[in-house]
């Protein structure tokens, strides 16, 4: 899908489909939203409601925050959900 997925080694689960602001991303069943951006290339997922920096995902496990994101219409820490067939994901006005 992009070259920044380990090629080798282990097996990926079926490929699923999703939208980032109405555009499609690809990914594999079985990764966490986050990782499947990061690997898409998209890496800036909000900016900071105080100072409007760019902010995106930094501890991959649900702790600071920094990856919610509009995940069909609901705020969500994009590190703690899994990719679907069909999700529609807002990165434009999250937060």
């Amino acid at each position: 899908m992009t070259a920044l997925r380990i090629a080798d080694g282990f097996q990926r689960g079926a490929a699923v489909t999703f939208e980032v602001d109405g555009s499609p991303v690809r990914a594999h069943r079985g990764e966490t939203l986050a990782a499947a951006l990061m690997a898409a290339g998209i890496v800036r997922l909000r900016h900071s409601p105080r100072d409007g920096v760019a902010r995106g995902a930094y501890c991959f496990m649900g702790v600071c925050q920094e990856c919610v994101v509009r995940v069909d219409g609901v705020l969500r820490q994009s590190c703690q959900v899994g990719v679907e067939d069909g999700l529609r994901i807002e990165l434009r006005g999250s937060v």
